[in-house]
């Protein structure tokens, strides 16, 4: 069952190594994690957004190309923007 869901063309887009494309955005979210102004602090809707847009940023790195990455990036980061300016009113 588990190998149908991410098997196919899902492996084509994002790698057929699983690991390779975890391992790119762990080492994403990790840097993002470790310049916030108090690392310890709780995640924020804000950071949760951005990491999702660091996610797609890593999907650019392996696999095919694929444009939902760079589309949905963009409005992950968006996303961003706009939590960012209503928790910072």
């Amino acid at each position: 069952m588990g190998a149908a869901l991410v098997g196919g063309d899902r492996a084509i887009s994002h790698g057929v190594d699983k690991r390779r494309n975890h391992h790119n955005i762990a080492a994403l979210w990790n840097a993002y994690l470790s310049i916030r102004p108090d690392a310890a602090a709780p995640l924020t809707p804000e950071d949760v957004s951005t990491m999702m847009g660091l996610l797609k940023i890593a999907r650019t790195q392996y696999g095919a190309f694929n444009p939902d990455n760079y589309v949905d990036g963009s409005a992950y980061f968006a996303i961003s923007g706009e939590i960012a300016a209503i928790e910072r009113q």
